[in-house]
């Protein structure tokens, strides 16, 4: 089975950490800002995660593989 093509567009538009999470820009930025507080511009500036089902469809259109938590003991006082 030939190797799958990564989506271009969908490499421009995301960023994937090196732990597998995948960070989008937010909207409502490029115009209309006049009505808009200078909180709210500095809040939209900020990347968020994307997540569950998306997520999981970016992973497999750019090929990249989704990295599992391990399951372990936690630490702490006993």
């Amino acid at each position: 089975m030939p190797k799958l093509k990564t989506r271009k567009s969908l490499v421009k538009r995301f960023r994937i950490t090196k732990n597998g999470k995948i960070m989008r820009r937010q909207s409502f930025r490029r115009h209309l800002k006049a009505h808009k507080s200078k909180k709210q511009l500095k809040n939209l500036k900020r990347t968020v995660q994307l997540k569950g089902f998306y997520a999981k469809k970016i992973h497999k259109a750019t090929g990249t593989v989704v990295k599992k938590a391990k399951k372990g003991k936690k630490h702490g006082k006993s």
